[in-house]
C-alpha cells in the first residue's frame, strides 16, 4: 500500500512504498543562512522525515542534491560528510542548477529503505 504524508494538493513530502521511501526535494525553511547553514537545515529536515517514516540515514540508498553555484560545493559536502552514516553512504548526484527562488542555495532529495 502506497503511504503519503505531509501531502497538500501539489506534492507529498514523504511517500512509502514495498519497503521504500521517497522525499521530495527538501529546502531551507530559513534562506537568509549560507551553504553550509542550508544545508544543515536540510538534513534535519531529511532526518524528520525519514523518522516519521520508520527510518534514517543509515537506510539511505540515493540522494540527489542541487546546488544554486558550484562554487560552494566543498561547503555543502562538510556539513553532508558530518552527517551521512559514513559505513553505509548511499549513491549520489549533485549538480548545479537554478533553484525554485534564488536565495535557495541547495535541495536534497533522499530515497532510504525502511528500517
Amino acid at each position: 500500500m502506497i503511504q503519503r504524508q505531509h501531502s497538500n494538493q501539489r506534492m507529498s513530502q514523504l511517500v512509502s512504498y514495498a519497503g521504500l521511501v521517497w522525499t521530495a526535494g527538501q529546502v531551507a525553511k530559513d534562506p537568509t543562512d549560507d551553504m553550509a547553514g542550508q544545508t544543515r537545515q536540510v538534513l534535519n529536515q531529511i532526518d524528520a522525515l525519514l523518522a516519521d517514516a520508520g527510518s534514517d540515514k543509515s537506510h539511505l540508498l540515493s540522494a540527489n542534491i542541487w546546488v544554486s553555484d558550484i562554487g560552494q560545493f566543498a561547503r555543502m559536502n562538510e556539513v553532508w560528510d558530518a552527517w551521512v552514516d559514513s559505513e553505509n553512504a548511499p549513491v549520489r548526484a549533485c549538480v548545479e542548477s537554478r533553484l525554485a527562488r534564488p536565495e535557495l542555495l541547495v535541495e536534497i532529495q533522499i530515497v532510504a529503505a525502511k528500517a
